[in-house]
């Protein structure tokens, strides 16, 4: 039985005003910060997640360095513990 892929979407406005909107690839957290992995197409971002006042939103992390630790770190998660293969859902 084939099952559906569900993502959540957001959508994004950059400086020139232009929105796109971006599949939630995967929300995870590192040292007490939250991030997202976003894609559109062939775009792929890196965002951090933050709250206030009850309510979250996104911002970009600027210092390539940061971001290069943060893929490297959640690729290493990743591997050690891949996701199960959803074709292997059974239903009841």
């Amino acid at each position: 039985m084939e099952h559906p892929e569900m993502r959540d979407f957001v959508t994004i406005e950059d400086e020139d005003g232009v929105e796109q909107q971006y599949a939630i690839e995967a929300l995870f957290d590192m040292e007490d910060q939250s991030y997202a992995l976003l894609t559109s197409g062939d775009d792929t971002i890196l965002v951090a997640v933050e709250e206030e006042d009850g309510e979250q939103y996104i911002t970009n992390i600027d210092d390539p360095e940061e971001r290069d630790n943060i893929l490297a770190a959640y690729q290493i998660a990743v591997d050690a513990a891949p996701a199960e293969d959803v074709g292997d859902v059974t239903d009841y």
